[in-house]
């Protein structure tokens, strides 16, 4: 029948022009099937070659885009065309059935594939260069973020290192938002007016408390005269704008000063009215004026490594050209690697990726899991962090973020593991191959912060995978869809996987929980809190006996089928977060994803096609590093600072094997 239609269409089109264009049919028909939610640059087919343009596109690079199509055509056996079979579920798509057979959606299909099968001459050779000269022509097209706002633990960790102070203010602003997976991106930084009365607020304070008692922070470079007047207002506004002041800029904070009989209070006027710059709280990203771009770059260092603003040794590197160089920023980098505080700054980051304030706020019902307490999030957190420094600093292999066969427990967290407590604080321990545990996917944090109040949720579990470690953008649910489960009964008991099982037979729910429950239901055997569970238990409380006793609960315990799957990831099969481990780590999506992911971090936005060139040889270094994460530091920072660099990073010789 597909190949009957696929003549007809054939013999009442021969001509190409005869049919409407691309734009006013099929891609109206893919649209309304949702294909591009899934294929596009961070959706969950994003490794195939169907890649939709960017929503809002002009005419033209639509219908470049249909004819792009005839990749996927088999010219001499339309019928047998992925583009045909994929979307009709013929053969086994990812995304179900988006095009139902037989329909006129189906129609406007095959007679598209008839059309492409007529491309011939310059115009088939266009056609199959749509994707590169797509890549070519984005890849002029990278977008900057030249002014960035100070984050709060970055604004917290610059007046440290500025006033010495160490108050942290900025954790009583309001707080930030995630977007992207991160709080510090570009696009979520806008001031708000709660935030620059805070910010108000918190320049007097700290202003105040750094010359309350004179100058005993040692702020002050000089004896006070005209002429240290002007030495500590172009010493301290180098510090707090993290470059040189202007000649206008130099001139209008001495005569602020003098406003000031008392030096110190000239001094303390000076540094409130600086605190509240823009100058001061927002990053020189980039530089309009020549003589700043050392600066810019030192800052980019700092913020990126630190977390923090420049030290003395990066602003002289700065003042003397050496960041002008890939050898003297790499120079840099490494050295401000070795320095504590970028062991602080990656925890950040860490964080944010693993999104730690879930656990943070999370609560768990009381009576089914008393081992949950906020000693014990705060331990999942404190044992994710010791694991990811552990592999970064140690130089260790990164993706065995996803295979170490190990953990850091203490005391709250060795009953969740079934383990004897250690006998130090946050002690390495083994897992056994019965626990099924590796890497971060076996441990607490992710189990539990992936969970519900009552129970596991596979759904969150499937998509914290898609989103954070393979980078995949799920789309949201359907409006007005009911996404509550049905009750679980004493007269009806089911497990997690017979709930849901009303996600496929939903239409409007099967796309996207076919990518994401089959995940959550090979990590089944975890309960809410991470602990291991051979059953699922259901309880049934009846109420109360009499005098007023709680009458105790009766116990369901059925059996777990924990097998589960990655849609999109061949022989992805398993049934334990070991297993699973073992399929992201040796994925190549997984792979770019950590790449991916850090990259957003230091650039504050999510990557765009122009990006692509330097996401893949991010990538590259970091394989040929054999995965060690701080050369994909070094590499990413490098990558920025000189973007048509030839060669790779130089890998430090000091690595250890293991």
């Amino acid at each position: 029948m597909i190949r009957r239609i696929g003549l007809i269409v054939l013999t009442l089109c021969p001509l190409w022009a005869q049919e409407g264009p691309f734009g006013s049919g099929l891609y109206q028909v893919m649209e309304k099937a949702a294909c591009r939610s899934c294929h596009n640059p961070d959706g969950v087919a994003s490794a195939t070659r169907l890649q939709f343009p960017d929503p809002g596109s002009a005419t033209e690079k639509i219908e470049a885009f249909g004819r792009s199509l005839v990749i996927l055509v088999d010219r001499e056996h339309p019928d047998a065309s992925l583009l045909l079979k994929k979307p009709t579920n013929r053969t086994t798509h990812g995304g179900g059935e988006r095009i139902k057979p037989g329909s006129p959606d189906e129609a406007a299909l095959t007679a598209w594939i008839a059309k492409l099968t007529q491309l011939s001459g310059a115009e088939l050779s266009q056609a199959l260069k749509y994707r590169e000269e797509e890549a070519a022509t984005s890849a002029r097209q990278v977008p900057r973020a030249d002014l960035r706002r100070l984050t709060h633990s970055q604004f917290n960790n610059t007046v440290r290192d500025l006033l010495g102070d160490q108050t942290s203010p900025a954790s009583q602003f309001p707080p930030e938002d995630f977007v992207n997976g991160f709080r510090n991106q570009s696009q979520a930084q806008s001031l708000s007016p709660l935030l620059i009365e805070a910010y108000s607020a918190a320049a007097e304070k700290l202003a105040r408390a750094a010359f309350r008692a004179g100058d005993t922070r040692g702020l002050i470079p000089c004896k006070p005269s005209a002429a240290c007047r002007a030495r500590f207002v172009r010493e301290f506004g180098l510090k707090a704008f993290r470059r040189p002041l202007d000649p206008e800029e130099q001139k209008r904070y001495e005569t602020l000063m003098s406003h000031e009989t008392d030096f110190v209070k000239g001094a303390q006027l000076v540094a409130e009215a600086m605190l509240q710059s823009h100058n001061f709280l927002f990053r020189l990203d980039g530089a309009s004026d020549p003589k700043w771009k050392p600066y810019a770059t030192a800052s980019r260092l700092s913020y990126a490594i630190w977390d923090t603003m420049p030290d003395a040794e990066l602003f002289a590197a700065a003042a003397r050209g050496d960041l002008a160089t890939p050898q003297g920023v790499e120079k840099a980098a490494r050295r401000m690697l070795d320095h504590p505080q970028a062991r602080r700054a990656l925890d950040e980051f860490v964080g944010q990726w693993l999104r730690f304030d879930r656990i943070l706020t999370a609560s768990r019902d009381r009576r089914k899991f008393p081992l949950f307490t906020r000693e014990a999030a705060l331990a999942m957190t404190a044992e994710a962090s010791m694991f990811v420094a552990d592999l970064v600093w140690n130089d260790r292999n990164f993706m065995d973020l996803f295979t170490a066969k190990y953990g850091y427990l203490n005391a709250d967290l060795a009953p969740i593991y079934r383990v004897p407590p250690p006998a130090k604080v946050f002690e390495r321990i083994a897992f056994t191959p019965e626990s099924g545990r590796a890497g971060v996917l076996g441990q607490t944090l992710f189990l539990a912060s992936t969970a519900k109040p009552e129970d596991s949720s596979p759904t969150a579990r499937g998509l914290f995978v898609r989103e954070q470690f393979l980078c995949q953008h799920v789309p949201d649910p359907p409006a007005n869809v009911n996404t509550n489960l049905p009750p679980v009964t004493e007269a009806k008991p089911q497990t997690n996987r017979d709930r849901m099982s009303e996600h496929v037979t939903n239409p409007s729910c099967a796309t996207c929980h076919k990518l994401i429950d089959p995940i959550g239901f090979g990590l089944e055997k975890f309960d809410a809190v991470g602990a291991r569970r051979e059953k699922f238990t259901l309880q049934f409380f009846s109420g109360r006996e009499k005098g007023g006793r709680r009458s105790p609960p009766k116990t369901v315990d059925l059996d777990i089928d924990g097998k589960g799957y990655v849609t999109g990831i061949p022989d992805s099969q398993f049934s334990s977060p070991a297993e699973l481990g073992a399929v992201l780590a040796r994925s190549a999506q997984c792979q770019e994803c950590v790449v991916k992911q850090y990259f957003r971090y230091i650039a504050g936005r999510l990557e765009t096609p122009a990006d692509r060139p330097s996401i893949h040889k991010l990538l590259g270094d970091f394989q040929r590093s054999q995965f060690r994460f701080k050369e994909l530091i070094v590499s990413l920072l490098l990558q920025r600072e000189f973007p048509n660099r030839e060669g790779t990073v130089h890998v430090a010789s000091h690595h250890k094997t293991h």
